[in-house]
């Protein structure tokens, strides 16, 4: 069996025992819908609830865009400062070990923008493991050739381009595998937070509004976009990895 029949082996198992478990214990579909009634759901709600993924992932990639330019810099910084690095860490470890839905009020207040809200929770969720590992990968650069490129004269840009970004690489890909689903989860989390609601919203607010409608199946079917984004985002970003460092790496060779 091929690498990728495994996974959708235990899926496709997963989903009859779920169908076959509230078929034969008769789970009413407002405590439990069978995975039939859920595809059902999302096949008949497929219309409204595309408009709602698309704001979804549109915001994601926004936030996840953001981190990235932003964890990427930084660690640059970091790389190049030990001053910088010891002024400006504090922020970063509090704006990572602060619960989200704790400073989303204040988000919102200061941005007067239910979107604008959304976006900045999922920055703040997905910026600090591309930080991390960014900045793990730049000083983690063999000693020997750091002197190397001493002896050679090379400037703090020539040694941040030709040596520390390739060394940093895998790092950085480790990091974006992770922040892409936080971003999704800051998204999420970002939009029950800011209370959003009306056409132009996410999955999130179709959650919400199937949750109190107590339309449990619709609610599921919003759940399994979720679910499929953030499974996606995980093997883009898996594929990128692959394509990146597959010919030269040691974690990609496998």
């Amino acid at each position: 069996m091929t690498r990728a029949g495994v996974p959708a082996l235990s899926v496709a198992v997963f989903l009859l025992a779920w169908e076959i478990a509230v078929r034969a214990l008769h789970i009413p579909a407002y405590l439990l819908p069978a995975p039939s009634l859920i595809a059902t759901t999302l096949a008949d709600n497929f219309a409204s609830l595309a408009l709602s993924w698309w704001f979804t992932v549109r915001i994601t990639l926004i936030a996840l865009a953001l981190a990235m330019a932003g964890g990427v810099l930084i660690a640059a910084l970091f790389a190049l400062s030990r001053t910088a690095e010891r002024a400006l860490a504090p922020f970063a470890v509090v704006l990572q070990v602060t619960p989200i839905v704790a400073i989303a009020p204040l988000i919102m207040i200061l941005t007067d923008s239910p979107l604008a809200t959304v976006i900045v929770c999922a920055w703040i969720v997905a910026f600090f493991p591309i930080l991390a590992n960014t900045l793990t990968g730049l000083r983690s650069v063999d000693a020997n050739l750091r002197d190397l490129f001493a002896l050679q004269r090379a400037s703090r840009w020539q040694t941040l381009r030709h040596l520390l970004v390739p060394a940093a690489l895998p790092s950085f890909m480790t990091g974006l595998r992770i922040a892409g689903g936080l971003a999704l989860i800051g998204e999420v989390g970002g939009e029950f937070a800011a209370g959003a609601a009306g056409r132009d919203t996410g999955l999130a607010s179709r959650i919400l509004e199937s949750a109190f409608r107590t339309e449990i199946p619709k609610m599921f079917a919003a759940l399994t976009l979720v679910a499929c984004t953030g499974v996606a985002l995980y093997l883009l970003t898996g594929a990128l990895s692959r394509a990146l460092l597959q010919r030269w790496h040691e974690s990609e060779r496998i």
